[in-house]
């Protein structure tokens, strides 16, 4: 794991990467993709291979640039995949990968017990005002799953 930040940490967004499970993107490949978005490397802190295996990508005393409006404080974590071999996008995460996320966010939660573990999409706005972002109102499906609840229990 990085050294711990430098920085207040009060969230850990989780992220696909938006890749077709049928085709490989490597921890380089996705860091090639985001340099060429502009970043200064790859935006996110952890990436989760199909394999399971947790690459540490941005050091955790550096901003990411991952979620706009939240990288201050937060650590962004991708796991491979995101979208069905057509196209569309669903949970795609492996076993291994469903085990690795588990275990990092845990540990991430020792660090920073204060923060709240949300998706991607749960960053969106609340265009209609309720209190609740809906998904109608998400602006990406990302990571295609509900990660608040299944990381609810995490808590040390």
């Amino acid at each position: 794991m990085n050294v711990i930040a430098s920085r207040p940490i009060n969230l850990i967004v989780i992220h696909c990467t938006a890749s077709r499970c049928d085709r490989v993107l490597s921890p380089s490949d996705l860091d090639s993709l985001h340099r060429r978005r502009g970043f200064d490397g790859c935006g996110y802190h952890y990436y989760i291979t199909r394999d399971g295996h947790t690459h540490a990508m941005r050091p955790l005393h550096r901003i990411g640039a991952h979620a706009r409006g939240h990288n201050a404080r937060s650590i962004g974590i991708a796991y491979e995949g995101g979208l069905l071999s057509d196209g569309t996008p669903a949970d795609t995460r492996t076993r291994a990968q469903r085990s690795a996320l588990r275990s990092l966010i845990s540990r991430l939660l020792v660090l920073y017990p204060r923060s709240t573990v949300c998706g991607h999409r749960d960053l969106s706005p609340d265009l209609n005002g309720n209190g609740i972002i809906e998904p109608q109102e998400w602006l990406k499906q990302c990571p295609c799953f509900d990660a608040s609840a299944e990381y609810a229990t995490l808590r040390p």
